[in-house]
Formats: C-alpha cells, structure tokens, sequence
C-alpha cells in the first residue's frame, strides 16, 4: 500500500498544479459573472490555448477519479462504509467535470461563428454562450457539493482512525463544510459566494497538506 499512498499524495499536489496551468492558459474554473463576447473573442484569437486548457481539465478529471480508488485502496479498510461514500462522491464529481468540458468545447464553434457574423446575428451567439456558460457554472457548483461529501467522508476517517496529524483532519472538516454548504447556497442564492470562497481557500490549503504528508509518510515507514 505504500506505492498507492504515494501516489494519492502526488495526485492530491498534481490536481492543484494541473489548476494553476489551467488558468496560465485563461480557463476560468469559476464562471460567475464574464464578459461573454469578450470571451468569445479571446477563445476565438487563442483557439490552442482553449483547447490545451480544456485537455489539462480533462486529466485533471481523470485524476480526481483515480485519486479517489487510491484513497480506498489505502483506507477503504478502516471503514467500508466511509470508503464508499467517498469513492462514489469523489469519481462522481470527476465524472460531472468531465462531461462539463465535453459540453465546454462548444464555445470553440461558437466562438468562430461569432467573429464571422454581423452584429444581430453575434447577440444570438452571445445568448448562446451565455447560456452555456451558466450551465457549466451550475454543473461545476453540484460538483463541488459531491467534492465536499467525498472530503468529509475521508477526513472524517482520518480523525477517527488518527491516520494523520489531527491539524489536516480537521481543516479538511472545516474546508468540506464550509464549501459544501457555501456551493448548495449557491445553487439558490448564485451572488452568495462568502462560505465558497472560503471553502475554496481552506480545500487547497488542506489538499496541499495532506498531499504533502502522504508523500512523507509513505518514504519513512
């Protein structure tokens, strides 16, 4: 098991890396209020850019789904029950990312159409990626949800079973809730982003410190 904590910990510190060349490349991971012929006319300008963020998504996705079987490999043990809800929340956000990006790739035709047509025809195209990027906004948001359940479930465990210092497990119970209730408030109220953004702060912070310590972990035992 030693292999596969090793690599849950990278996973947890490559997700975030895989973020941050994301938005290098202009991917917006938070699409709340955008200009959206602005957009359009910068993902029409850099269509390689687009694209190369929405392949960087995609692995990051994917990554998310294989970190979730890691963990369970690892600790699914100590609590089959807790296991399963966060290997089902967990794949299950991977899975509603991932088919958001799939749907994401429309603002590339859209994006060519709009910088080819006249003007009438551009509010149409707007009202269309407009919608598009609202549905991806409501979609990113229920899958922060499913992050949080899966976080807690696993941050729960590690409390109990005090698998890691007592400081991670409990930011990650922190982070989790605040983020998991902040997201399903936003799903209501899309303007109140107070318990979200600070979800959003604590996750990374969490996710950096047990990624961080999973690494260590597995080369001195």
């Amino acid at each position: 098991m030693i292999l596969e904590m090793t690599l849950a910990g990278f996973l947890f510190l490559f997700i975030l890396a895989l973020n941050l060349v994301m938005s290098a490349l202009g991917y917006k991971i938070e699409l709340g209020d955008v200009d959206t012929d602005a957009m359009l006319q910068t993902v029409n300008t850099h269509p390689t850019r687009f694209k190369t963020s929405i392949v960087f998504a995609l692995i990051e996705h994917v990554s998310i789904i294989v970190l979730a079987v890691l963990l369970f490999r690892v600790f699914g043990p100590y609590s089959l029950l807790l296991g399963i809800v966060w290997t089902t929340f967990r794949i299950g956000e991977g899975l509603i990312q991932s088919y958001n990006e799939i749907n994401y790739w429309d603002l590339l035709n859209i994006a060519k159409q709009y910088s080819a047509t006249s003007d009438a025809e551009q509010t149409a195209l707007s009202a269309s990626a407009q919608t598009l990027l609202q549905t991806k906004h409501t979609r990113f948001t229920i899958a922060m949800v499913f992050w949080s359940i899966g976080t807690l479930a696993y941050s729960i465990l590690f409390i109990i079973y005090g698998l890691v210092p007592p400081l991670i497990g409990w930011l990650g119970i922190f982070a989790s809730l605040t983020s998991g209730i902040g997201n399903g408030i936003r799903l209501i109220k899309p303007n109140f982003q107070l318990l979200s953004a600070i979800g959003g702060l604590s996750a990374i912070l969490f996710e950096i410190l047990i990624g961080g310590w999973l690494i260590y972990y597995s080369l001195i035992i």
